[in-house]
Order: C-alpha cells, then structure tokens, then sequence
C-alpha cells in the first residue's frame, strides 16, 4: 500500500491531522500543495495548441468620459522618474528570427511542440511525486499516463480516462488536468466535459486505499472538496478560454477579409463610375468633333478640283474615320468595365500606320511572340511619333524600325528635318512623349527621344519581352 513520505510538507496542512495515524493519499503525490497554489502555466504551457502559437494581439483604445471632451482630466504630473516604465507601449516583444516565425505558423510544428512539452511536463510530475515505499501498481499506473499526452489531441476523452487511475492511485495529477484541458477545449460545455470534470474531481477528493480515506475527519474531507473543485474547474476554465481565444482569433481574420473585399467592391465601383462618366463625355464631345471633321473633309473632297488638295482630304476623312473606329471601341471598353486588351491594336497594325511614300517600315520581331503589354506599347510608340512628324515636319523621310532580339523588343522612329515652313501651330497637349516615357518605365524598359546630328528627329524606345 502507498504511503506518503513523511515531513512536514507532506502531512495535512489544517492542523487536525492525527499524530498516530500516518496520512494515505495516493500512493505519496502531494495534491495538497498543488490544488492550494494553483499555477496556471503548468497546464497553458502543457496544451498552448493552436490558438496559443500565433496571430497578434487585436488592443482597442477605450474611451471613458474622462478622456474626452472638454471636461477631460489633464495629463498626471508625476516627474517622469516616478511613473512606472512598465507600461503597454514600451514593453518589449519577443521577435523570432524569420525561420523560426515561419516553423511556428505550420500547425504540425506546432502540434509536435505542444505533445513534446506535455510529455515532458506530465513525465516530471510523476517523477518528483513518486515514493518509493508506495505499491508497484502505483508506479505502473503512474508511468502509463505518459502515453495519454500523445492521444489527447485526437481521443481527448480516452486519454482523460487512462490517466484516472494514475491521479488516484498515483501521482499523474497534471497528466489528468492536460487530458481535461485538451477534452474542454475540444468539446467545450458537453456532457464529455462534465464527465471528465467529475472523474478528475473525484479522484483528487478520493484518497487511496479506502481505509485511509475513512479514517480522515470532515474538516479534511471538506478541504478536499474545495481541492477538487479547483483542480477540475481550473483545467476546464483554461481549455474554454483557449477555445474562445481561437474562435475569436478567427472571426477577425474573417472580419479583416470581409472588409478587403469590401473595400475592393468599393473601389471597382467608383472605377465602373468614373469609367462610364469617361465614356459618356468622350462619345458626347470627341465623337462629335471628330464626326464633323469627316464630314467636312468628304465635301472637301467632292467640291475642289485640284488633285493635291483632294488628296489631302481623303487622307483627313480616313484617318477621322479610323479615329472614330478606335474610339468606338475604346468607349465600349469603358462601358463594360472590363480591361479588354484584346481589341487594343498591336504589332500587326504598325503597317497600317506607316502607310506613306515617305515612311518606310523595318520589322523584325513576330507579334505572336511578344507579350501583349510590349506590343501595345511598340503601337502607341510609333503612332505617337509618327503624329509627332505629321505635326511639326510634315513631308520630311521617316524610318520605322521595330526589332526584336532575345530580351528586348526596340523601337526606333526617325525623320529629316522638315522640307517645308509651317503657317500656324496645331494644337499640342505636351504630354505625349512624356506619357510614352511612362509607359515604358512601368514596363521595366527605357525611353529616349531628341534631335539628331542633322537636325531631325528620334525616338527610340526599348521593352524588354520577359513576362
């Protein structure tokens, strides 16, 4: 029969324990010691679980009538020597090098650490509780709550019911109070709870053997009833708070998503606005101006007679025309709200734009193989210089050179200095080359454009063709 090892931290602690009858609780752990001065991070430490290993903590500044208002209450006016340093904002906070933060936020790291402490926790109480003139069985039944640790994730309950034994012929106390932690917080307020809860509290009320147990007067019996009652409410106390943490821990996360979206819903919709408010003044105003421009240029046509002025006419009528063309389009993307870069011209439709006696086209680079970013760009590039030359040196030789080596895609636009006077400027808003600078900075490439030695002009873009 297990006997209690004798000293004063050992006996009964109220004072009426009987001088000649040695105190037979348990085989020698001392519950006593442990259910007086509870220490809540023996069981934290034993299950930190899930909601333990990660997420930062969410603090919300409370506001009381005194802290706003007129009416506030100023600021202490404590020298700052006397005012405690221990204050939220200047406690440090551990940081864990990269690799570590990574290792703790995988769940079976962190399930193989919480087994591990468990383990090693429960293996030490049975340890140092141990007596040596106390009953094989205890020893056996002690030893055998070790193997409950490593279940009580996935059988919280069967775990719980093997370390019975070992807490009341034993000293498995903490191995039980994990086993009822982990079956709280799996199962919350359930009868495998309350069951659980009553096991572990009769076991530390109950006092091994028998005879022992009737031998103690109701001063003790009542102390061990108080005893009980902490031991059993402190492990189920703990693992609901763990599972409220994580629940809570979770609605946030959901919270935070939920207002992501919310904001992006937002901002698709002042887009969708904005886009259709485009839209509308582009078809009301530029559509107009341009549809006039080609009226006037087909009874230009059809009025004069001399060949070059009709020429010229035609010229203004089809580009109105293909103008209107591309703005249709353009307006239409804008009314969908969908980015269709699909129906934005590319490398295929350079040769339109060069089409002229005085321009000559060099193309060296396949459209299929050039992502749909750089191909764009390399149109607006050569429309936006060629624009340039009709402006300011109308009638002048231009070179187009489009080539593709194995990184880049290069445009180069270069004309001879105009052959002919300009009467009058036409309108400029002086932000076209600046905005083909733009682009090819957002595309990773470079941008270049100035005269040249024999007082034309050059533009010269590079993209580079990686995705």
């Amino acid at each position: 029969m297990p006997q209690r090892r004798s000293g004063p931290a050992q006996d009964r602690e109220n004072g009426s324990a009987r001088g000649g009858v040695p105190s037979q609780r348990a085989g020698g752990h001392d519950r006593s010691r442990v259910a007086a001065n509870p220490d809540p991070g023996d069981v934290v430490a034993a299950d930190p679980g899930p909601g333990a290993g990660g997420g930062a903590d969410v603090r919300t500044p409370m506001l009381t009538p005194d802290s706003v208002g007129p009416e506030a209450r100023p600021e202490s006016t404590e020298p700052p020597q006397r005012r405690s340093r221990l204050t939220a904002g200047t406690l440090p906070r551990l940081r864990l090098p990269l690799a570590l933060a990574r290792l703790r936020e995988r769940k079976a790291v962190r399930d193989l650490g919480s087994d591990a402490l468990a383990l090693i926790v429960a293996a030490l109480d049975v340890y140092a509780g141990m007596s040596g003139d106390a009953a094989w069985y205890s020893h056996w039944l002690s030893w055998l709550t070790l193997p409950a640790m490593l279940l009580r994730r996935h059988v919280p309950l069967v775990a719980l019911l093997i370390t019975i034994p070992g807490f009341l012929a034993g000293w498995a106390q903490l191995s039980a109070m994990i086993a009822l932690g982990t079956l709280a917080r799996r199962h919350l307020i359930s009868w495998q709870t309350a069951v659980g809860a009553a096991l572990v509290g009769i076991s530390r009320f109950m006092l091994w053997p028998w005879s022992a147990f009737l031998d103690l007067t109701w001063r003790e019996h009542l102390r061990d009833v108080v005893y009980g009652v902490l031991v059993a409410g402190m492990p189920v106390a703990i693992g609901l708070l763990f599972a409220v943490r994580q629940e809570l821990s979770t609605r946030l996360k959901e919270l935070a998503r939920s207002r992501e979206r919310e904001k992006r819903l937002h901002a698709a919709t002042v887009r969708s606005a904005e886009r259709a408010k485009l839209a509308r003044e582009m078809h009301d105003v530029v559509s107009h101006q341009v549809t006039l421009i080609a009226m006037q240029a087909g009874a230009m046509q059809v009025d004069v007679r001399d060949p070059a002025t009709r020429e010229a006419a035609e010229t203004i009528r089809s580009l109105s025309t293909k103008t209107l063309e591309e703005l249709r389009e353009l307006v239409g993307v804008l009314r969908s709200g969908v980015d269709d870069d699909e129906a934005q011209p590319g490398l295929e439709d350079i040769a339109d734009l060069t089409q002229g006696a005085d321009i000559r086209l060099s193309m060296d680079a396949c459209p299929a193989d050039t992502p749909g970013p750089v191909s764009r760009a390399a149109y607006r590039t050569v429309q936006e210089a060629l624009t340039n030359v009709r402006k300011h040196a109308a009638g002048s030789w231009t070179s187009v050179r489009v080539v593709a080596d194995a990184d880049a895609l290069v445009v180069e636009i270069r004309n001879d200095p105009p052959r002919r006077r300009h009467v009058g400027t036409l309108p400029s808003g002086g932000h076209g080359l600046l905005g083909l600078r733009e682009r090819a900075g957002l595309l990773g490439g470079s941008f270049h454009a100035g005269p040249t030695d024999n007082g034309g002009f050059e533009v010269r873009a590079r993209y580079p063709l990686a995705d």
